[in-house]
This record gives structure tokens, C-alpha cells and sequence, in this order.
């Protein structure tokens, strides 16, 4: 499966983001043909489906931001902890490094009155010995033990901070979490809609016009791309089966209803139709002599004759016709009849898209 893409913001920035997108009024042209009398029902849940479609990849995509963010500073703060705890037990070393000096002085006569050890002592030479060493470890130890203090107030610090951040960040995914069930909720409810009405109309041979959703599409920087951005691929090219007549005759992408579906590159439709094995469907045609279809539609947003762009949004994925379930049914031919068809994975694959 391709999945999409990065980025971290606060969440009431984001929040108040989404609110406001969705609110913002759509704006939905429906070119009926031959007077289609649901057509403006249609477009309102087809935008509307759109729309969620869009606010949940969106909340998604900065869910998992945030949610790989939290870990990395979870694990920062574990580490801060982890190297703190070592610190802390190399202090406790320190300190009884200098408590060994100060008994080994005390034995040795560290203890004495400087003016008792000048008496006591052999020769000048092995006092001024005796008193250097001492100082010497005793300072280097000292210094040591304010080194490593100050490191401990260092990672204590980066642990704290890290474990704030973490905290914060949990909240803001918990919110967000909390956002995305709403739209996934309110996106499947609006799904419903959108195939009740695309089955009553496949059920008619009817299609209800095309949907103009006035929402600009990602343009890719490709000449030919995926039939849909983010899929699974299901039953392939050439595969048997109690729904085909004799082998099944393209690739199918399994996605939820309502999903955008896009020219795989630029043509020109050259067929809408509805009812039958393929339900919703639209053909385009490319330059170079090829055709491509999409079926099981749950509306189009094209009319026959219109050109089209790559990547452009023609129609929106369903489950009409002969479908076991939501999908993608995706055709390549040579010619505009059926007989013609080839395996669409390996015809992608030349043109630099790799399914």
C-alpha cells in the first residue's frame, strides 16, 4: 500500500485549522444529462464525502506526526534517565574516593597537626611529599565530583524537558486521536449515502450527471500515476472467479467508498455510463492508442467528451455493479472494446508508476 506524508503543529492551531476548513462553504456544479432529477442530492454528499476524505488524511498524516514525535522524546527522556542514573552513581564513587583519602590521611598522620607531622617526619623532603600527594588527589577528585555534579544537573534538566514535551505531545495526540474518530464517523455515515444513491442509480442505468466537487486536485509532477493515491491491490489481471464470465479483465485497488478516484494520465472521456457488470464507469481515452477504464464508481465528476488532465479527479470509488465489496476496478486497453485489455500493472510499470 502507498501511504502520504510529515509535519508537527500545535493542536489548537490545528484544530481551529480543521474547523475552519470544514466550514468553509463548497462550492458543487452538477452538469445533469438528460435531466438526471438527483443529481443535486448527489453532489452534496459527493462534496461532502470529498471533503472528509481530505479532512481525515489530513488529521491522519498529523496524528502520526505527532505520535513518532511523542516516542522520540519519550525515548530522549528515557535516555536522559538512563545517563542520569549513571551520573549519579559515579558521584557516589567520588565521594568515597575522597572519604578513602581522608581516612588514608588520617592513618598516615593526615590527621595530625601540621606541626606534629613536622616533628614526626623523617625529613623535610618526605613531608612536602606526603602533604603534595594528598592535595593532588584530593583536589583531582574534588574536581571530578563537580564535573560530574554539574553533569547531573545538566541531564536532569534535558530529562525534565524531554518529559514535558512527551506529555504535551501525548495530549495533542490525544486530541487529535479524539478528532479523527469524529470525521472517520461522520466520513462513513456520509459514505452510506453516496453508495445508497450511486446503487439506485446503477440499478436505473441512470447516471446522475457529473459532479463538479470545486476543490483543486494534486497535480502531479508525472506524465502517468496510480488510479488512486493510497490502496490496496486485490483480485489481479487474469484471475478466475465466480463474478467474471471467463478471467477477470484488470486490477482491482481496494479503498473505501468515496475515495477519489484520478485519470492515470491525460485523455479524454469517451464514455459515462451506469448499470450492468461495471455499475458506474467511465473510459478514457490517451494519446498513443490506449484506453483506460474505471468501474464500480459511486459518482463521476466528468461529463463524456471532456479532457482531463494526469492525476485529475474523475470520479469517486463504490461498489456498484458486480462488486463483491468497495473497490477499483482499472482497465487498460488497445482498443475501446473489451476483448482488448492487458494486465494494468506491468503497462504502469513501463511508464514509470509502480503499483
Amino acid at each position: 500500500m502507498h501511504s502520504s506524508h510529515r509535519g508537527s503543529l500545535l493542536v489548537p492551531v490545528l484544530i481551529c485549522a480543521v474547523a475552519v476548513f470544514l466550514a468553509r462553504p463548497t462550492e458543487v456544479e452538477v452538469e445533469a444529462e438528460g435531466g438526471a432529477g438527483g443529481g443535486q442530492a448527489d453532489s452534496g454528499v459527493s462534496a461532502r464525502v470529498a471533503r472528509l476524505y481530505e479532512d481525515a488524511t489530513v488529521v491522519t498524516r498529523r496524528y502520526e506526526v505527532g505520535r513518532r514525535e511523542a516516542e522520540k522524546q519519550r525515548a530522549r527522556a528515557r535516555r536522559s534517565g538512563q545517563l542520569l542514573a549513571r551520573e549519579r552513581k559515579h558521584i557516589a564513587v567520588l565521594h568515597k574516593d575522597l572519604g578513602r583519602i581522608a581516612r588514608a590521611q588520617y592513618r598516615k598522620g593526615g590527621g595530625l597537626p601540621y606541626t606534629a607531622q613536622m616533628l614526626l617526619a623523617d625529613t623535610p623532603e618526605k613531608l612536602m611529599r606526603s602533604q603534595h600527594v594528598y592535595t593532588q588527589a584530593d583536589l583531582a577528585v574534588e574536581n571530578a565530583a563537580a564535573r560530574s555534579r554539574r553533569a547531573e544537573a545538566r541531564l536532569a534538566e534535558e530529562q525534565a524537558w524531554a518529559a514535558a514535551q512527551w506529555r504535551s505531545l501525548e495530549r495533542r495526540n490525544r486530541a487529535l486521536a479524539g478528532r479523527k474518530r469524529e470525521i472517520e464517523a461522520q466520513l462513513e455515515r456520509a459514505r452510506q449515502v453516496l453508495q445508497s444513491q450511486a446503487d439506485a442509480s446503477a440499478a436505473t442505468g441512470s447516471c446522475p450527471g457529473a459532479v463538479r466537487l470545486g476543490r483543486p486536485y494534486p497535480k502531479p509532477r508525472r506524465s502517468w500515476v496510480t488510479p488512486v493515491e493510497s490502496y490496496r491491490l486485490s483480485a489481479g489481471f487474469g484471475s478466475g472467479g465466480a463474478h467474471w464470465a471467463h478471467r477477470h479483465t484488470g486490477q482491482d485497488f481496494a479503498v473505501p467508498i468515496g475515495t477519489p478516484v484520478r485519470s492515470v494520465g491525460a485523455g479524454k472521456v469517451v464514455k459515462v455510463a451506469c448499470g450492468g457488470a461495471f455499475g458506474m464507469q467511465i473510459v478514457v481515452e490517451h494519446p498513443g492508442g490506449y484506453w483506460t477504464q474505471y468501474a464500480h464508481l459511486a459518482a463521476v465528476t466528468v461529463v463524456q467528451g471532456e479532457r482531463v488532465a494526469v492525476g485529475q479527479w474523475i470520479a469517486q470509488s463504490g461498489t456498484t455493479g458486480n462488486s463483491t465489496g468497495p473497490h477499483l476496478h482499472f482497465e487498460v486497453r488497445s482498443t475501446p472494446e473489451l476483448e482488448s485489455s492487458e494486465d494494468p500493472v506491468p503497462w504502469l510499470t513501463a511508464r514509470g508508476v509502480k503499483p
